[in-house]
């Protein structure tokens, strides 16, 4: 893989793990290790002579002013090389304990240009090199040498940012950014190559970002004017972009994952793979600290980048400045073959898939062939009858088609009705259907069903609703909680844009009301900082007063637990461990009756139990039912007894969930 690495010193700490790293990878692949280091001899005979008219008077004499010079250059020069020597000796002895071949490498002159122009038309295909140098101060993130090496390199850049404590352990995955660009997926196979190396897991993230063109909207509207604004009519704009853009790019770039799973599949490797929305470069930022992993793998330039790009692309470098672990900035480039990516990321209309029957067998392949590569080439996901006319266009010319046929119908699909609205758990992407079964997107199976009605509880709780009017028009409300958690933000230009991301947020999953905890994420990831809202309460106190609903508590999966009770941690932890939704509720009912028979305002371990001890036995007594012959004329219990709305249908999925003796406990 890499035979010829190259690795500049300067004896610091991220220098030192720089070499490490060198030499677990020259070993692993039999490479030659390089050692640079580069000294500004010219630089301090500069400055001294420019300090020179400081000198006491009896120097300055020409001849003795002459030998004080060549005196300064031959210690400056000695001395610098004496430390350089020192610094690739270490390098030297590590290398022959590991019978590795060594070069040492000493330049003066500026460091970063010295660099780059060592490496220029050189045979060395990695550089390693540290983020910060003997030059550190307490606020660096990435040290200049290694700035302008990394930005102007014309090969593969390992960034050693992680300098590891003593006792840490091993860090075990290998993170890559995927776009669906050639570059990415280069970076995607050099970290297979990695991983199958050195033993580590291999996780893709794909983000997309779905908000921008609401945050656009949202601050040209009021700098148009209505003559300009009924031009760009910002309802039918929205409309594409909600019902056919945003949920297309969830699934553009859901597929560039699949497509890297089918590729390391190929070669037997198992990845994981995590879609998120939002700005690319500050999720994966936020994923790699939450993940650690042992390095992130990047493209240098995206999918939005010319080709011939030479500087790095602007997520990549915010990246690159702020990541918590080493960076390997790839220029590897793959194109995945056009069969994975056709069979991953492009679907076609039964109109499509009609008029292919038509074409003679001896010359289908050749031409679903040109169609698809056709597809590609545009960036179309779908192929439709008007993409095929363009394919004919272009291989057999004939008629013109209608360019914006395919568009014209998309914008006149209708919006999804109101209603309850299933919520992809996996990749957060909203359903059309409330009782979708598997997510279009992502293809998993776990739904968030969020309702108007759970959304009405919790903002009564949060001091009631206050309605707004968005810029193109539509209607939203936000509660007064959601309102002042916007408001702990004073810059405004930051607080607008929070503002329109929670609004979008709120039109994808087709709500109509914002709450705090709704609006939360969005706030924290804008300020980094936890959310914290003066003259709020902490929590409500168990001696509460029965009578008003109230937000108790919220299940790992963010489900919220409401009710006119006060409950003690311990029944709240406990019911939180039903399964969210009918059998939850039913089970919650069945508690608060209950209470209301003993008279209680607060709800405690012991009367959940009993609870759902009932519970069990009713569900207990209506399988026995339905599994008894039916006497004649007489129905079974189970025919007039609604189904539960999870589980496994006969009930014996919720009798294991709610049992106390079951492992979830």
């Amino acid at each position: 893989m890499y035979k010829s690495i190259y690795v500049p010193v300067d004896n610091s700490d991220h220098s030192n793990r720089a070499v490490a790293c060198a030499l677990a990878l020259g070993k692993e692949f039999s490479a030659k290790l390089v050692g640079c280091h580069v000294y500004a001899a010219k630089l301090h005979d500069y400055r001294f002579r420019q300090m020179e008219y400081t000198l006491p008077e009896e120097y300055i004499d020409e001849v003795e002013l002459e030998r004080q010079r060549k005196i300064h250059d031959s210690l400056i020069t000695m001395g610098l090389k004496l430390i350089s020597d020192s610094y690739l000796d270490g390098m030297s002895r590590q290398c022959k304990e590991s019978n590795l071949e060594f070069e040492p490498r000493m330049m003066d002159g500026k460091h970063h240009a010295e660099i780059l122009k060592d490496l220029d038309g050189s045979e060395h295909d990695l550089v390693v090199i540290g983020a910060l140098g003997i030059g550190r101060a307490r606020d660096s993130v990435i040290g200049s040498v290694c700035e302008r090496v990394a930005r102007q390199a014309d090969r593969d850049v390992w960034v050693v940012k992680h300098v590891p404590e003593a006792g840490e352990p091993e860090r075990d995955t290998i993170l890559v950014g995927i776009d669906g660009s050639p570059q990415s997926f280069g970076a995607f196979m050099t970290a297979i190559d990695l991983a199958r190396a050195f033993g580590k897991k291999v996780e893709t993230i794909a983000v997309y970002d779905p908000y921008l063109h609401y945050s656009v909207f949202n601050g040209i509207v009021n700098v148009l004017t209505e003559q300009a604004a009924k031009v760009f009519r910002f309802e039918e704009q929205n409309q594409l972009h909600e019902e056919i853009i945003d949920t297309g790019l969830a699934q553009i770039y859901q597929s560039h994952l699949e497509v890297g799973e089918r590729m390391a599949s190929e070669m037997g490797v198992e990845i994981k793979k995590t879609l998120l929305d939002g700005k690319p470069f500050q999720k994966i930022i936020d994923h790699a600290r939450k993940t650690n992993p042992w390095l992130l793998v990047l493209g240098r330039i995206g999918v939005h980048s010319p080709k011939d790009e030479r500087a790095l692309g602007s997520n990549v470098e915010n990246i690159l400045r702020t990541a918590p672990c080493d960076v390997l900035l790839s220029t590897r480039l793959e194109v995945p073959r056009l069969d994975v990516r056709a069979e991953e990321t492009v679907r076609w209309t039964p109109e499509a898939e009609a008029r292919m029957t038509h074409v003679p067998d001896q010359v289908k392949g050749i031409a679903r062939t040109g169609v698809l590569r056709l597809a590609l080439e545009k960036g179309h996901s779908v192929i439709t009858s008007a993409v095929i006319d363009e394919a004919m266009d272009r291989f057999m010319p004939k008629s013109a088609s209608a360019a914006t046929k395919a568009l014209a119908e998309a914008v006149a699909l209708e919006r999804a009705k109101s209603g309850p609205v299933s919520m992809c758990r996996s990749c957060g992407v909203a359903a059309t259907q409330s009782g979708a079964v598997k997510c279009t997107v992502c293809g998993a199976t776990d739904f968030e069903v969020i309702s108007q009605e759970m959304i009405e509880k919790i903002a009564a709780v949060e001091g009631g609703l206050e309605e707004e009017t968005t810029y193109d028009g539509r209607k939203l409300r936000w509660s007064e909680d959601a309102r002042k958690g916007l408001w702990t933000m004073k810059n405004a230009y930051q607080r607008r844009r929070v503002k329109a991301r929670v609004e979008k947020r709120a039109r994808m999953m087709k709500l109509d009301a914002i709450t705090l905890d709704f609006a939360r994420q969005v706030i924290e990831e804008e300020t980094g900082a936890p959310l914290e809202i003066q003259g709020r309460a902490a929590h409500i106190p168990e001696s509460a007063a029965a009578g008003e609903a109230r937000l108790v508590a919220r299940d790992d999966k963010k489900n919220p637990l409401i009710s006119t009770f006060a409950w003690t941690d311990e029944a709240a932890q406990r019911i939180l461990r039903v399964p969210a939704g009918f059998m939850r509720n039913k089970t919650q009912e069945r508690i608060e009756e209950l209470a209301l028979e003993h008279a209680a305002t607060t709800i405690d371990l012991g009367l959940v139990e009993e609870g759902i001890e009932n519970g069990k036995k009713m569900m207990a007594e209506m399988i026995a039912t339905y599994n008894a012959p039916a006497s004649a004329g007489v129905k079974p219990a189970a025919a007039t007894t609604p189904a539960p709305a999870s589980g496994n249908g006969d009930g014996r999925g919720y009798l294991n969930e709610v049992s106390p003796l079951t492992a979830r406990d």
